[in-house]
C-alpha cells in the first residue's frame, strides 16, 4: 500500500507516516521500481497502536519500546499495563499541583481585589504577586 493509501485508511498525515518511520516506530517500507514507500497492510495495526497510545499521553519513546517488545516476539501487555499505571500517578499528582496553584491564584486573586494601586510602594513592581510567595 502507498503511503497516501495508509494516511488515509488511519487517518494521519504522510508526514507523520514519514517521521515514525524515521524515529524507528514503523518498519522501513519496501519501494516500488519508481522509488515510492510500499507499505505491507500490516502498518495499518502499528500505527493505529502509535495513535491510541498518544491519545492517552504516551510518549513516542514509551511506544517504541512496546513496539520494540512486541517485534522481539513477546506480548507487551505487562509492559503497558505498568505504562498505564505510571500515567495515572503522573496525572494524579498534576491534578494535586494544579489544585495548589488554583489555591495561590484564588487567594491572590482575593488580595488583588482589596489592593489600592495608590498605596503600592514605587520599589515594588507589584505587591499582588509578591503577597504569596
Amino acid at each position: 500500500m502507498r503511503i497516501g493509501e495508509i494516511a488515509g485508511e488511519v487517518g494521519v498525515a504522510t508526514s507523520a507516516i514519514r517521521f515514525y518511520e524515521e524515529s524507528g516506530l514503523l518498519p522501513a517500507p519496501e519501494r516500488t521500481p519508481s522509488g515510492y514507500r510500499d507499505y505491507d497492510a500490516s502498518v495499518i495495526d502499528r500505527l493505529a497502536f502509535i495513535r491510541a497510545g498518544q491519545a492517552v499521553g504516551l510518549t513516542l519513546g514509551e511506544l517504541r519500546g512496546v513496539l520494540h517488545i512486541r517485534d522481539r516476539g513477546d506480548a507487551p501487555c505487562r509492559h503497558v499495563a505498568d505504562l498505564i499505571d505510571t500515567r495515572i500517578e503522573d496525572i494524579d499528582q498534576r491534578i494535586k499541583d494544579l489544585r495548589r496553584l488554583r489555591k495561590d491564584l484564588s487567594t491572590l486573586s482575593e488580595n488583588a481585589a482589596a489592593f489600592d494601586p495608590a498605596e503600592c510602594p514605587p520599589e515594588s513592581v507589584c505587591r499582588i504577586l509578591t503577597t504569596i510567595v
